[in-house]
Order: structure tokens, then sequence, then C-alpha cells
């Protein structure tokens, strides 16, 4: 979890979904699944159905009749029929482009971030498995930066579209392991879950009514770990009226710490740190 926050105190249960980082193994072979999974989206039944020929004349010429054919054998190997069709990578290669990818992704010019940008501060005080709720699609590449990093990332919006698209991106990203996309009605619900880091994109929220802008602000607040930090992205600067700048925001925050970075091209937004002697945590948040 983010460096300033402590354990969670003895006999309270914890909402958070932090998981252990996987192993390279299970990386790829979720790597695998996806991709054969969307070879098969694109076939049509006959083409489904002439792939399982082939994998039922392929078991029973390497292996007679030695054991029987089970639908769980043959769906097994109609998968490797496709994976060799793809070309797929064996693993000891898929494990070396995959290192490559990843350090890739953990530099912040990947994503189009800027170098010293607010996230890359705080994506060094992650320990891997934290959870980050990332409210708006336009801040797509700030998440995936986070979990290409190991955080367990939720990415909000009210738009499917959008949510869709991010989906997608995750997974030519081959980080769809540690991302979730989920269409919400902002102000009505929230994963449950506890974030060590929340990640505002004003814009996200403009369009909502503003009891449900307040409704949602607080409750993130309050699902939010003691010593949790919520990020208020900067709206760069346009010739167009800003829908909701990160300064009508700040003033849901009191009793946080509040951070104001300086102004860049990009604006500034700020930083707000919940105080640890806040226990009002996702778990007294009634549903």
């Amino acid at each position: 979890m983010l460096s300033a926050l402590p354990p969670t105190p003895a006999g309270q249960p914890s909402r958070s979904v932090r998981r252990p980082p996987r192993s390279l193994k299970q990386e790829y072979e979720e790597f695998m699944l996806q991709r054969i999974e969307e070879y098969k989206n694109t076939l049509t039944r006959e083409e489904l159905l002439e792939i399982g020929d082939e994998a039922v004349r392929e078991l029973e010429a390497n292996a007679g009749a030695q054991y029987l054919l089970t639908e769980v054998l043959l769906l097994e190997h109609v998968d490797r029929v496709i994976a060799r069709r793809l070309r797929l990578p064996t693993f000891p290669r898929w494990r070396q482009r995959h290192r490559t990818l990843r350090l890739s992704q953990r530099e912040p010019t990947h994503w189009g971030l800027e170098h010293d940008g607010p996230l890359v501060g705080l994506v060094r005080r992650l320990e891997p498995g934290d959870l980050v709720l990332v409210v708006g699609a336009t801040a797509l590449p700030g998440a995936l930066f986070l979990a290409a990093y190991d955080a367990e990332v939720f990415l909000l919006d009210q738009d499917l579209g959008a949510v869709e698209a991010a989906e997608s991106r995750a997974v030519s990203e081959q980080l769809a392991g540690r991302f979730h996309a989920l269409v919400i009605q902002f102000g009505s619900w929230l994963p449950d879950v506890a974030p060590s880091l929340v990640v505002i994109d004003p814009p996200a929220l403009a369009a909502s009514r503003a009891k449900d802008r307040s409704a949602v602000l607080a409750e993130l607040q309050a699902r939010t770990r003691p010593g949790g930090v919520h990020l208020v992205l900067p709206t760069p600067a346009a010739r167009e009226v800003i829908p909701l700048a990160p300064e009508a925001l700040q003033a849901a925050y009191a009793g946080w710490e509040i951070s104001r970075r300086r102004r860049t091209r990009a604006g500034s937004g700020f930083l707000a740190t919940k105080p640890e002697r806040h226990l009002d945590t996702a778990l007294n948040v009634s549903d």
C-alpha cells in the first residue's frame, strides 16, 4: 500500500481486493486464453466445427485407443490447434517480450504522460497489489500506467463505449489481469473496495448533478484508507470553457491535507491526503 498508510487495525476486516502479483506463468496463460478467445469470436460455427474435426483427427492419430476422448480433452486440443494457427509464442519467447514490454510501460512517456507528472511520484509509493480507483475514462493512460506497476486498478465511467474501449486497450497492452473498467452512474453506487489511491479527472463529473457529485466524492473519501491519497488531475488550458475545474472540487476536502502542484501547461490540480486519524473507511459506509 502507499508508504504512508498504517496496517489495518486488528479485528477490522478489509474490503480491499489487494492481491499478490501474479506469476509470469499465470500472465502467459491469460495472454494465450485472451488471444484464443478473440480468434474464436471471429469464426463462424462451421469454421469452429472444422477446427474441432481437425483436433479429433490429431488426437486419434497420436494416441489411438490409449485413452477415452472426452469433451474437456477435445476443447483443450482445439485451443492448441488455434494457438498453432495463430503462431502464438512459447512461454520462453513470450516471457522475454513481456519483460521488455512491461519495462516500457513503466515509463510515463509510453502513455503520453509527463515525466514529472503527479502520478510518477505517487506510483513509486505504491506496493504491488495496492488498490486504485480512477474516475473518468479520459484518465485511461494514467490508469494503465498504474496497472503496469502491479496496482489493482478500477476505472469508473458513465459511458459504456468509453469503458469498452478502455477494456480493449488493457487487453492489447496485456494488463487486463490488473485492470477493471466499470460502467456506473455517479452518485448511485461504487464498488465495495478500500482504495489506497483515488485519481479523479474533474470533467468526468461535470455532467453529474451537484448533489450526485457531492455524494460520489463523499463516498470515495469514506472508502479511502487512512493516509490514502486523492489526486485531482489538472485540466489542460483550452480555449473553450472548462466544464469543471479542479478548484471546484477542493472545497469538498475539508480536513484533508491539500498540496497544490505548480502550474504547468497541463494545469495544476491538487493532492489531498486523508488524515490517519480518520477511521471512516468503507466499513462505515452504509449500503
